[in-house]
């Protein structure tokens, strides 16, 4: 579930909390009758339910959650949805269909619905297709990714279609924008984990950086 991050600036920096606090954590004025410097905000949350993106391309955790459990060192699955929010990944146990499990993800591509026969109509294509049984998959060569990639070159269609002709440039352009922008929100959600809030001043400092200058 979403924790729901509020952010706001009262006497300078910026502040992370999961509740608005009666006071100001720096100053300790009372936030009740405080003029904000920035009104309290929550703060987006990057990850979604799979079930609710259509037509999508979407990555989770290959093991665990990503807030609690994912670090850069940790691999990721990848798997797509139907037009009617149905999972269809390829792991170890050749392709599944699933419904649910994919609770926390990161959408990585989506098409509109005026897609979705098409979108629909090459998976069938894509799933028929005898390769893709638990005897073939390899860990490192054979993979979820294979699947994916295979998909969307055989959908033709956008940017998405364009960059799965490399493993690489997909990553590039789609994974790695998705998942640093997401390392952002989780590094602020385990630091109010541990300590109940943070304070954020960088942007204070190079202010005095340059007055100094």
């Amino acid at each position: 579930m979403e924790p729901g991050i509020i952010c706001f600036q009262h006497c300078g920096p910026k502040i992370f909390c999961k509740a608005l606090p009666e006071k100001c954590p720096i100053c300790c004025d009372d936030l009740s009758i405080a003029n904000f410097g920035l009104l309290p905000f929550r703060v987006p949350y990057p990850f979604v339910k799979a079930s609710q993106y259509s037509c999508a391309v979407l990555i989770k955790p290959t093991n665990g959650d990503f807030l609690n459990e994912y670090f850069n060192s940790k691999d990721l699955h990848i798997g797509i949805t139907t037009s009617t929010g149905i999972i269809i990944e390829f792991d170890r146990k050749g392709l599944q269909k699933r419904g649910l499990y994919w609770d926390q993800c990161l959408l990585i591509g989506q098409l509109p619905s005026s897609w979705s026969d098409h979108w629909d109509d090459v998976l069938v294509k894509i799933c028929k297709q005898p390769c893709w049984t638990s005897d073939s998959y390899k860990e490192e060569s054979f993979n979820c990714y294979t699947f994916v990639l295979a998909f969307l070159r055989e959908l033709n269609c956008g940017a998405m279609s364009e960059a799965a002709t490399s493993r690489t440039t997909f990553c590039e352009k789609f994974i790695v924008p998705r998942t640093t922008a997401a390392g952002k929100y989780i590094s602020l959600y385990r630091r109010l984990r541990d300590n109940g809030h943070f304070v954020h001043w960088q942007e204070n400092k190079k202010k005095q950086e340059k007055l100094r200058n």
